[in-house]
């Protein structure tokens, strides 16, 4: 058994260049997903999953991520007046999900990069690392399950998804080997970055749910830069497997891709119809929709 996880790392630096020209002015991580923006998905998901302290790794382009966990007196100020009690207590709420403390990655030299400026903060404990475009379903127990793998076994744990061999280049790739006694956990052998998919070892999608053991940051520092002279997670993880090991939890459904733009489309879908607030209007719509484009009764 090791120690407990109780720390987790949010890279938060990235540019988004997939969600031009909004993300030009305005932080990736901040599209709304209805009334929340998606970062605080994440941070929810981590608190959720028994974490306390949380480090979002930022950019200077990023200052709207800091103040969306800051307290807002003159806001709060003119919700108490007006007597919108509900509203106080959803951002004064935000203030208090876990400690989240912020540094700047400085240089955009890569996912690993972006991982290894936490080691001060982390320290040698283990602790897990969420990324942002990965945004899982609220009710999804995938952390909480790896965090207990992690503590279990003392070895790094990482999620992994199947998926159609044709999409398997928009992925890192996992060689794998069973692990007796359990169907959904498997020991990485190895690790490929966006494979072609004749090239890929398995159908076994790297996702973006990882829970370290410190060695990881050893595994960065050693790591060369590569394309683009970025150091990728993807190999510091796979000289990790080779060493202390890495295991693989294998997790079907729950997962929205919101850096997706039609992903990003069906999330807001599925999760606002899941609220008794919205689900009739939004059916209604959906069906008004569907019938002037000719497709039917969604229903």
């Amino acid at each position: 058994m090791m120690s407990k996880v109780r720390k987790a790392v949010i890279p938060a630096a990235g540019w988004g260049t997939r969600f031009l020209p909004f993300t030009k002015s305005v932080p990736k991580e901040v599209l709304p997903i209805i009334d929340r923006p998606a970062i605080q998905y994440i941070v929810e998901e981590a608190v959720a999953a028994g974490i306390e302290d949380i480090l979002i790794v930022t950019s200077p382009y990023k200052k709207a991520v800091e103040d969306h966990f800051d307290r807002t007196r003159e806001l709060e100020a003119v919700l108490e007046a007006g007597g919108k009690t509900a509203e106080l207590e959803q951002i004064r709420a935000l203030a208090d999900l876990a400690q989240v403390h912020f540094v700047r990655q400085g240089e955009a030299l890569g996912l690993g990069h972006a991982v290894g400026v936490a080691r001060r903060h982390v320290g040698d404990e283990p602790f897990a690392v969420l990324l942002g475009d990965d945004m899982m379903h609220p009710r999804s127990p995938l952390l909480r399950e790896m965090i207990a793998a992690t503590e279990e076994r003392g070895t790094s744990t990482i999620a992994l998804m199947r998926v159609p061999k044709e999409d398997v280049s928009k992925y890192g790739s996992a060689a794998v080997e069973p692990i007796e006694g359990r169907d959904d956990l498997v020991a990485v052998r190895g690790l490929v970055e966006k494979p072609p998919p004749e090239e890929a070892p398995s159908d076994l999608a790297v996702i973006g749910r990882y829970v370290f053991t410190p060695e990881i940051f050893d595994h960065i520092e050693r790591t060369a830069p590569g394309k683009g002279g970025e150091i990728q997670l993807t190999d510091a993880m796979a000289t990790l497997a080779a060493g202390s090991g890495v295991n693989g939890l294998v997790f079907e459904g729950g997962r929205f891709d919101v850096g997706d733009k039609v992903d990003y489309l069906r999330t807001v879908l599925e999760l606002g119809l899941e609220r008794e607030d919205l689900r009739a209007d939004l059916l209604s719509l959906i069906r008004d929709v569907a019938a002037r484009e000719g497709i039917g009764d969604p229903s």
